[in-house]
């Protein structure tokens, strides 16, 4: 560890962390001072507030611009106003749940202040403790409960003492709508009083003008709203029998179609409301069945009273009638304050002759006049989840202490969980937001990534990660692979691989990577060439089955000098190479040393190339594709990475296998041995005689 002077007159504390030289948190002064490190030393500079396994309350608080995103100088500004309110900053670092009232520093006036306001929320609560925590403080709805007065300028019945107007505030709220107090209780606010006053004001003038002109809106009295709807009921079938008398006057050729017949008694009801005539009168005794009931009601409520004796009606009759209702619908048209029409009009006028809005008013004025001690409560609420969480925040932030710490119990915050596949599992996962983006940025970490699609079928959520994979083999692992994944509350999920960005593992990888690659595509050839005999063999096949004689191709004639050329070349090659393997085999160390030779020209190559990727493997693009502003190399080298995947490992069973493969006896396999080295003694005699 070094210890340097830079940006400014602080003495910064720096280690290596991660490969990389970093600021070190070693005390609360260090915290307190932040706002005058360098921002260019900080590891991030912004991250985002959705995706991380952190409480959400806190990341709320430390966003304290609402967009979504925790900046430097957001940070800065907690830092600063942390370290002002506690005394001893030092207790930091050990993220307790509950702060001692003697941790607040009361010779800082908002100190004292929000000490006030603890003792406060432990009275409300009805409880005595001589600290307060995120336990006490987090509960709204119970810290208010029983407080007539909290400051958010919302009182419900529990404001008022008198009956009348807890009253008042109940038909208020249940006339213009609820908003719920700090308490949790549906009250009301200065603008829904005022909304109310207005509505009862109005409702009552809408009222006090119908009554005014009664006899012209009212032309049925009271009945007159019953008498428009017996009318509006049957206004279509009545001007669809004028328009079918017309008709039939007009052409009596057409009486067929006016009048439709009924064939079966359900298409009753698209007959007309009665047979049309030519004196185009409707009777009252001759209704359609279908209409019977709503006629009677009409004749009842109108009819019967505007043509008392009449047995019938004509087309100006009914347009006369219609005629009476437009006052009132004109009047129904202006309608205002239907938001407590429910109330009723002598509540209304009650309610306008009591005149309670100045005293409801004046509640809201007590109430916001708590203004400032309610939201020093939440500040408490604040202070509480910064004591607890803000050094671990730090960790995760300026230095990314947790991440490469690799404590079981305090993972970095944007590790999501594991996931377990192919006989290991990968500690780092990261949960990504954007598949599309992320896929371009991710890939230059330099790592092996794997995406999955993590679903579920109890829970309806599905969401997306990336998995780093840091050890084992890589030849099963393709799109479509199933596996699990455990998040960090120990939920599993169905995971499915959906992208797979190839980089090395690992140096052991590197080194059998030619030699799988040339054995795949020797598989591959030998695949081909099979499938090539196989076609060709099912086509003769077939060929013969339909009588069929396919054409054999032509066979090249015999060349007695190109045969004995190839053989001399044979011969030549044989004995150039005899001759190389018997001077290289005195002495016989010599073969190990080619043996070595080949080894390192056919794996070296890979193995530099893989090193050279494996010791500069970066989780920063990994992070930056999922809205991370990262301002430093986060290093995954190959020490570190050994720990980020687990492979299983089975210990050695004693037990038989009955349906193991069984072992060639070991003095076979020597005898194979000495048979293989006896026909290669030979052949080099042979050849070097």
């Amino acid at each position: 560890m070094k210890k340097k002077k830079l940006n400014g007159a602080y003495d910064w504390k720096y280690s290596s962390v991660g490969g990389m030289v970093r600021v070190d948190l070693r005390n609360g002064a260090d915290i307190a001072h932040l706002g005058e490190l360098d921002p260019k030393l900080w590891t991030v500079l912004s991250c985002p507030t959705s995706g991380l396994e952190f409480d959400k309350d806190t990341l709320r608080m430390l966003d304290t611009d609402a967009d979504g995103k925790i900046r430097v100088n957001e940070v800065v500004a907690a830092a600063r106003w942390l370290t002002s309110i506690v005394r001893n900053a030092d207790l930091l670092l050990e993220s307790r749940d509950t702060i001692p009232f003697s941790e607040f520093n009361t010779e800082n006036p908002d100190g004292a202040r929000l000490l006030g306001s603890a003792r406060q929320i432990l009275s409300n609560l009805g409880l005595e403790k001589d600290g307060i925590g995120i336990a006490e403080t987090s509960d709204n709805v119970a810290i208010f409960a029983k407080t007539q007065f909290n400051g958010d300028g919302i009182i419900t019945e529990a404001s008022a003492d008198e009956d009348s107007l807890k009253e008042t505030i109940k038909n208020c709220i249940d006339a213009v709508g609820a908003k719920t107090d700090r308490s949790g209780a549906p009250g009301t606010d200065a603008e829904g009083i005022e909304t109310f006053y207005t509505a009862l004001a109005d409702y009552e003038a809408w009222v006090s003008e119908g009554e005014a002109a009664k006899a012209e809106v009212f032309p049925y009295g009271d009945s007159t709203a019953d008498a428009l709807a017996a009318c509006e009921a049957l206004r279509d079938k009545i001007d669809d029998f004028f328009t079918r008398c017309k008709l039939l006057a007009f052409d009596p050729a057409v009486a067929a179609s006016v009048t439709t017949a009924v064939e079966k008694l359900d298409d009753i009801g698209t007959c007309p409301l009665a047979l049309p005539a030519k004196d185009a009168v409707l009777p009252f005794d001759a209704v359609n069945p279908a209409f019977e009931a709503d006629f009677a009601r009409l004749r009842a409520l109108v009819l019967d009273l505007d043509f008392p004796k009449a047995k019938g009606i004509s087309e100006a009759d009914w347009k006369a009638v219609q005629a009476k209702f437009a006052p009132y619908t004109a009047w129904l048209g202006a309608k205002k304050g239907s938001a407590v029409e429910a109330l009723g009009i002598d509540k209304v006028r009650e309610l306008l002759k009591a005149d309670a809005k100045a005293a409801l008013l004046e509640l809201v004025e007590k109430d916001n006049a708590l203004k400032a001690e309610a939201e020093s409560i939440e500040e408490v609420n604040k202070l509480t989840h910064l004591y607890r969480d803000f050094y671990r925040f730090l960790c995760n932030y300026l230095i990314l202490k947790e991440f490469y710490t690799r404590d079981p119990q305090r993972r970095a915050v944007f590790e999501a969980g594991e996931l377990y596949i192919d006989q290991r599992c990968c500690k780092l996962c990261v949960k990504v937001a954007d598949m599309a983006g992320h896929a371009d940025m991710a890939g230059l970490s330099g790592m092996f990534l794997l995406y999955c699609k993590c679903s579920s079928k109890v829970r309806p959520e599905s969401f997306d990660i990336v998995a780093v994979m840091t050890d084992g083999g890589v030849a099963s692992l393709r799109p479509g692979k199933n596996a699990v994944f455990y998040d960090r509350n120990g939920l599993d999920w169905d995971a499915v691989v959906t992208k797979v960005v190839d980089n090395p593992i690992s140096i052991k990888q590197a080194f059998w990577s030619p030699y799988r690659k040339a054995a795949n595509a020797i598989t591959e050839r030998i695949n081909k060439s099979a499938a090539e005999k196989e076609n060709k063999v099912n086509a003769e096949m077939a060929a013969k089955a339909q009588g069929e004689t396919l054409p054999e191709p032509p066979k090249p004639a015999f060349d007695i000098a190109k045969f004995a050329g190839i053989f001399a070349a044979i011969g030549m090659a044989v004995g150039f190479l005899a001759s190389a393997l018997a001077a290289i085999i005195k002495p016989w160390y010599n073969v190990l040393i080619v043996f070595a030779i080949l080894v390192v020209f056919i794996s070296g190559p890979s193995m530099f190339l893989a090193w050279q990727k494996l010791r500069k493997r970066n989780l920063g693009p990994v992070l930056n594709a999922n809205g991370w502003a990262i301002n430093s190399v986060i290093l995954v080298n190959i020490v570190f990475g050994a720990t980020l995947t687990s492979v299983a490992k089975y210990p050695k069973v004693r037990t038989k296998d009955p349906y193991a493969k069984k072992k060639t006896p070991l003095w076979l396999c020597i005898l194979d041995v000495l048979l293989v080295a006896a026909l290669i003694g030979f052949a080099l005699w042979f050849f070097c005689k």
